[in-house]
């Protein structure tokens, strides 16, 4: 008797843990939904262009066989999921386009890549003027990503691609500068891009490159998660990277 109610308790407890989670993601959604709008004068009209563009649409397919207002009900769900997805690549654009540019912003985006299984290993080298190179594995193989300026970053890259060659064997290994200049991929653009390489090693092979590559990671310089505010100190970092 005893048990069952301790189970009735927990499944009440997660439950409400479960409907306080749900009202906070709620919660962040509007409060993202309002600083767009403040800062997007066009959201708005988007958003509504595209839920009564959608819905009408679906009306004037109906109206092929008679059946316009059983067209309409999907066509409002499916506007109103356009319009949120409308709401959700511009927030997204509107935060890529505050980072770039920023030391670190290569860092945050890595840090928020999803889709794949990837591990990422901040500033495996860098220098004093904020360069780094970060590193990450996943089913392409290794893949190093340098910010900064671009003649230090490629002599990062070229000196750690070739360290890690005598660690990972015949693993592919992929480089690139994020940036706005020629050969180089838009921060924005940076996980699109990840996700075009292609599948080389599978997901066993990422847990042992991992295992393998753990002395390696343990020497490099962390920076801080995300874009650093401007004038940020980084006479720690800047001291470990002089020990290199």
């Amino acid at each position: 008797m005893a048990g069952k109610q301790e189970d009735k308790a927990a499944a009440k407890e997660a439950s409400r843990a479960k409907r306080a989670e749900s009202r906070a993601r709620r919660g962040q959604i509007f409060e993202a939904f309002k600083m767009q709008r403040r800062e997007d004068k066009a959201l708005v009209p988007l958003m509504a262009a595209a839920l009564v563009g959608v819905a009408a649409a679906a009306f004037l397919i109906g109206l092929i066989w008679d059946m316009q207002w059983l067209f309409l009900g999907p066509g409002v769900v499916l506007g109103a999921l356009a319009a949120v997805l409308l709401f959700g690549r511009r927030v997204s654009r509107n935060v890529y386009s505050k980072a770039e540019g920023q030391s670190g912003a290569a860092a945050w985006a890595l840090d928020n890549l999803r889709g794949g299984n990837w591990r990422v290993t901040q500033a495996v080298a860098g220098t004093t003027q904020f360069d780094a190179v970060h590193r990450v594995l996943g089913r392409p193989g290794v893949i190093l990503v340098g910010e900064g300026a671009p003649h230090r970053v490629k002599n990062l890259l070229a000196q750690e691609k070739k360290r890690l060659a005598r660690v990972v064997g015949s693993t592919p290994i992929y480089d690139f500068i994020v940036g706005n200049g020629e050969g180089e991929v838009p921060l924005r653009k940076l996980q699109q891009h990840m996700m075009k390489l292609p599948k080389n090693i599978s997901n066993a092979d990422v847990d042992r490159l991992e295992k393998g590559m753990a002395a390696l990671a343990s020497r490099g310089a962390a920076l801080p998660k995300g874009p650093l505010p401007a004038g940020a100190k980084m006479r720690n970092v800047q001291r470990a990277m002089r020990r290199r």
